[in-house]
């Protein structure tokens, strides 16, 4: 197949529909399989092994056994984790020593979407090399004699697996005793597991989001949508609001006040918490193009440089490996703890935003006040910009002159175009605003 079969997040469509199908997933498989078989170190006497892992989606059940179906019948060995955050599928891989994770998920679509996602055998995402190649190579079909095909078992401790290795990034001299907390799980991945995280640390919890059907999962709940969270934190007078999305990759969180607190506000109370513990191995933190620039100034003045990257978590971590940084993520709530997890993982990096203000007595909403983040203004446009539009929007820059930037890009995940407009001067972000209207209109 000539064109990259793999968008910003693994590969994601509308589920038995287009690409995203029975069909199409076993093929992928076998695609997946034999090109790792063709370069892998595997021994003769070692089956390639491959863990499996899903939301709670409806189409979830469709593609995991044909996934299954395909992997089997290029020769792999398959394990079932069931509905398993993201995070969680790529610990169990490395974990059992397996060779490629599997995530069937759509992470923060809507329920009629579904996507797949790889991990490599130490837990990180596939590189764009590997992706490029199994592309490549999705039409061939290659069976194998019935004497050597492969066969599924379902791995029935997931979920503990997954909670323990969760729990064990919290200090173990601390406990979330009389901590509120009300954590909003999108009616996903995380439903069952992300409550008794924070319940067995000690924390008093509220749950919302936790009761999937297959279609609800993300629909009016979850990181993408905080207003149900945010009037649950206030109306129990909660300390804090933990909002997972789909997979449980993403973390935004609410303070006891009922606000946001994004993922840049995040990512720099982290920074703060561990450079007064020294657990840096590095000055470098990383963040997307997205990210907001009062974050850099921040992080500059507590002796940090904010690297940025192209948006993708696979992207912030590809950096984060190159510049050894401990801590980096996406304004959208993907961060990465990289001493704990090789992706985005919400529940780990709650974990350290509480433990933050256990040791340091703060409130959630101290968080921020961290820094003053400079205006900023999204606009995301349902149609693929051309080459053209895009450098016609770019020459709104020109307004900003070195107070702000302009941002545009094709989502990875949707069929969209994302604008972003950021300036430290309202009013020319305000006339920027302007003209962006009339040539978007």
């Amino acid at each position: 197949m000539a064109r990259n079969i793999f968008g910003t997040d693994g590969i994601r469509g509308t589920a038995n529909t287009g690409f995203i199908t029975p069909v199409n997933a076993t093929k992928i498989a076998m695609a997946v399989i034999n090109y790792y078989l063709d370069k892998s170190h595997i021994s003769a006497n070692k089956r390639f092994t491959v863990v499996i892992g899903k939301d709670t989606r409806l189409s979830g059940y469709m593609l995991e056994s044909a996934l299954t179906a395909g992997f089997i019948s290029a020769g792999a060995d398959v394990i079932l984790l069931g509905p398993i955050p993201t995070p969680g599928v790529a610990f169990i891989t490395r974990s059992l020593r397996a060779d490629l994770g599997v995530v069937i998920s759509a992470s923060h679509n809507p329920y009629h979407d579904n996507g797949i996602k790889f991990f490599n055998s130490e837990g990180f995402k596939i590189s764009p090399t590997d992706e490029e190649a199994i592309s490549k190579i999705f039409l061939s079909e290659v069976l194998l004699e019935s004497d050597v095909i492969g066969k599924a078992k379902r791995l029935d401790d997931a979920a503990g697996r997954y909670i323990e290795f969760a729990k064990s990034s919290f200090p173990k001299n601390l406990t979330l005793n009389g901590m509120k907390l009300v954590v909003d799980a999108a009616n996903g991945a995380a439903y069952k597991i992300a409550p008794k995280i924070f319940w067995e640390l000690g924390a008093d919890v509220t749950t919302i989001g936790n009761e999937p059907n297959g279609q609800n999962i993300n629909q009016n709940c979850g990181a993408t949508f905080t207003d149900t969270l945010r009037k649950k934190v206030v109306e129990t007078k909660s300390d804090i609001g933990i909002a997972l999305d789909g997979d449980a990759d993403r973390l935004i969180m609410v303070d006891e006040t009922g606000e946001v607190i994004d993922g840049d506000f995040l990512i720099a109370a982290i920074a703060t918490a561990w450079k007064e513990s020294n657990r840096h191995k590095s000055n470098s933190v990383v963040a997307t193009i997205m990210s907001n620039s009062g974050l850099a100034d921040y992080l500059k003045s507590i002796g940090f440089v904010l690297d940025t990257c192209s948006v993708g978590d696979k992207y912030v971590i590809e950096k984060m490996l190159q510049n050894g940084s401990s801590i980096g993520g996406e304004k959208s709530g993907h961060i990465i703890p990289i001493d704990y997890s090789s992706t985005g993982d919400g529940c780990i990096s709650a974990i350290q935003i509480l433990s933050y203000l256990k040791q340091t007595g703060k409130k959630a909403s101290d968080i921020r006040k961290l820094y003053t983040p400079h205006p900023q203004i999204f606009i995301n446009i349902k149609k693929i910009f051309n080459d053209d539009e895009i450098r016609v929007v770019k020459s709104i820059e020109t307004i900003l002159g070195n107070e702000g930037r302009v941002i545009v890009r094709k989502s990875g995940t949707e069929p969209l175009t994302r604008i972003m407009l950021e300036s430290k001067n309202a009013a020319k972000l305000s006339q920027a605003k302007d003209l962006l209207n009339k040539i978007i209109s």
